[in-house]
């Protein structure tokens, strides 16, 4: 690959998940988590018009912008086309990931079991995402994955809210902690970007070193 998860991120401990579903929220969407503080994001591929979003907030500049929900060859290849600079996947499929390695972009498959970190670690990963993490026990789960693991790094994602933050940030084996309540659809759909704009300074400083 020609960079890894952790060039991209740039040290980014903050990873707000997306789900636009109108295009033109997707410029001050991004205006929004910049001036917030938010150096990267994820949009999920689960709206018709997730490409198209991909793209503007992929030129806006201020973010490092990934493709989120990626479950095919074909989708990964068309979040690449769209600008992603990384590729994150609901779960372990092993054409995802060689498809990702074809276009040199970082690929971040979900994992829920010690099994399936095992299949990324055999495929030369070293970065997964946890998923879900907060329905298959939250940090407990975490921790256990990270004891026979020391040299991965996980983004765990899935339930996560304002509240659990703290904890899965201070964790050594956590690269980066992703979560949508930053910026829901609902934020989107009133127009709110203040409060996505506060909601993601919050969390921000909560991963600050």
């Amino acid at each position: 690959m020609s960079e890894d998860l952790v060039t991209v991120l740039d040290g980014a401990r903050i990873m707000p998940v997306l789900t636009v579903r109108d295009p033109a929220t997707a410029a001050p969407l991004a205006d929004a988590l910049a001036s917030g503080g938010a150096r990267c994001a994820e949009v999920t591929f689960r709206t018709s018009d997730a490409e198209q979003a991909l793209k503007v907030m992929a030129a806006h500049g201020g973010l490092a912008v990934g493709a989120g929900t990626v479950v095919t060859p074909e989708q990964a290849e068309r979040a690449v086309a769209a600008g992603a600079r990384f590729v994150v996947s609901p779960g372990y499929d092993e054409e995802v990931v060689a498809k990702c390695r074809e276009l040199g972009v970082p690929v971040v498959p979900g994992i829920a079991t010690a099994t399936e970190l095992m299949r990324a670690l055999r495929d030369g990963l070293d970065t997964v995402k946890v998923f879900p993490v907060e329905s298959i026990g939250g940090l407990r789960t975490l921790r256990a994955l990270a004891a026979p693991f020391p040299r991965v790094r996980f983004v765990p994602t899935g339930g996560i809210g304002a509240d659990q933050l703290p904890g899965y940030l201070a964790e050594r084996a956590v690269l980066a902690v992703g979560g949508s309540w930053m910026a829901t659809p609902a934020h989107l759909d009133r127009g709110d970007y203040p409060e996505i704009r506060r909601l993601t300074a919050e969390a921000v400083r909560v991963g600050a070193p």
